[in-house]
């Protein structure tokens, strides 16, 4: 196989699934993080959500230049689930990641991952994360990448970030977000764990998620709504159930980020 001028010899095909909305500030910042990728077997799906400032120009100076990046525009603003779904409908990779539009991975994420994932035999694992700020730096960073998830450990905490996962079609059989607007990757792994597919985290940072100041407060009540919607609406959990849940995830939530 050739890639842009490059022989690629027994790598697998990973397909990048990126929804993109009015991201003009940072774009660029994704893009240049996939292209450095060691791992050069990718497709970059960006799906574009009606976007109404220069996010299209970015990608397509992109597109001209490395024909691995994929640009579809949607007519209308539609949501990130419609986006990823979109996406990943086109997507011809053995193997999905996810990375949104504002953030970033190291550049020997996909090597690794795949690495990982062959000497295990899975179909699903995922990283631990560093944060950065609008601007770029380092902030922090998120360390406790369990060994591996169950479906009882998820519904308690998430700890699994959309950024790093990576999913083997191979293994799982097609997957497609729930048309929903927010927590559609939480239920999307839900769904997996329940399947038995557990997700196998990596001890190591391999993505960088960039921490957008956006009513934060305002959001974590939006948050913590729609969790409760997962468990009682989506989930099927009693409401016995879903109390202890959801207390848990309180708890979570309150160690890591305290009354901020």
């Amino acid at each position: 196989m050739v890639v842009n001028g490059v022989k690629e010899e027994g790598l697998e095909l990973v397909s990048i699934i990126t929804p993109a909305y009015n991201s003009e500030k940072f774009i660029s910042d994704t893009i240049e993080s996939v292209i450095n990728q060691t791992h050069r077997n990718w497709e970059m799906i960006i799906v574009d959500d009606y976007s109404t400032d220069g996010t299209v120009d970015i990608i397509n100076k992109y597109q001209s230049s490395d024909s691995r990046i994929k640009l579809i525009q949607l007519e209308q603003n539609s949501g990130p689930a419609i986006a990823r779904n979109t996406a990943i409908q086109h997507a011809k990779g053995r193997y999905l990641a996810f990375l949104d539009s504002d953030d970033q991975w190291l550049s020997e994420k996909l090597e690794k991952q795949i690495r990982f994932m062959k000497d295990k035999q899975i179909a699903f694992s995922f990283s631990n994360y560093f944060l950065l700020n609008e601007e770029g730096e380092e902030i922090g960073s998120i360390d406790d990448a369990p060994q591996i998830v169950s479906y009882q450990q998820l519904l308690k905490h998430n700890m699994i970030g959309c950024l790093t996962v990576m999913i083997d079609k191979n293994r799982t059989g097609e997957v497609k977000m729930m048309d929903i607007r927010s927590r559609q990757d939480y239920v999307l792994w839900l769904s997996l764990c329940k399947r038995g597919f557990q997700a196998f985290g990596i001890q190591e940072k391999l993505a960088k998620y960039r921490v957008v100041e956006n009513s934060l407060s305002s959001n974590k009540i939006k948050m913590a709504k729609q969790n409760w919607k997962v468990y009682r609406e989506i989930e099927k959990l009693s409401l016995l159930k879903s109390g202890w849940y959801f207390f848990n995830y309180l708890y979570f939530k309150f160690k890591k980020y305290g009354t901020k």
